[in-house]
């Protein structure tokens, strides 16, 4: 890789990794004689995004060289700013907390008429060794990658390429929240939807703030862990 790679690349590269690795499980799970090989492949979706977030963390590192950043540099907080930036951060969590959740919810209403149904189609049984391992791997990579990949790269690259300012916020919040459509990829419309709809507004309001302020990426990294390990955690209820 000489030069940096496309933004519209990148913008659709997770998407692509995401179904490309749930097809490889689901492989493995027909080669055993599975009856349901996709299905029981989509209940493995931290390993997957955990295997396209390492092979989308050494894209990035290069990518940001290639443009004479330091990648891991973003993940410096500005000591000159700490004080304003928690503040902001502060009052970003009291916003966060219903942009996050209540769409969730309502989406979940909407096409299923119960919210359970939805979570039980996303959340479904592992072994104990898969869920720790996706405990492990899930949060941190997903707090190293996805944020930089939309926000910093392709939100900045898009614009310097001479897409409007608005124009280029829309698209990476619209592939910010559509690529977990892909997490998984269960053909189901409703889940499809449900999938697409529930991450837009956070998409856009965390779009938004980053391209506003991007120093904020320490602060939105540990932000973002703690919702994944969040995540992770509710395959742990399940578990005798």
């Amino acid at each position: 890789m000489k030069n940096p790679p496309s933004p519209l690349w990148i913008l659709i590269l997770r998407s692509l990794l995401f179904l490309g690795f749930q097809a490889l499980i689901a492989l493995f799970f027909f080669l055993k004689g599975s009856p349901s090989a996709w299905i029981d492949a989509a209940a493995w979706w931290m390993i997957t995004v955990s295997l396209a977030d390492l092979i989308g963390l050494i894209i990035l590192v290069r990518a940001f060289k290639l443009q004479g950043i330091r990648f891991w540099g973003i993940f410096l907080r500005d000591r000159m700013n700490t004080k304003r930036d928690l503040l902001f951060m502060l009052a970003f969590l009291i916003v966060l907390g219903p942009v996050s959740f209540l769409p969730n919810i309502l989406s979940a209403k909407w096409l299923f008429g119960d919210v359970q149904i939805g979570l039980d189609m996303l959340v479904q049984p592992l072994p104990l060794w898969g869920a720790v391992t996706g405990l492990i791997f899930f949060p941190v990579l997903q707090g190293l990658v996805e944020i930089p990949t939309y926000t910093l790269y392709a939100l900045p690259s898009l614009e310097k390429q001479g897409m409007r300012p608005l124009l280029a916020v829309i698209v990476t919040s619209t592939f910010l929240s559509g690529q977990h459509i892909f997490v998984p990829f269960i053909p189901d419309w409703r889940f499809i939807v449900y999938r697409l709809v529930m991450f837009l507004p956070f998409a856009i309001l965390v779009t938004i703030v980053m391209r506003w302020r991007p120093r904020l990426m320490p602060y939105m990294a540990i932000i973002h862990i703690l919702m994944d390990l969040s995540a992770a955690s509710l395959f742990f209820l399940g578990i005798p």
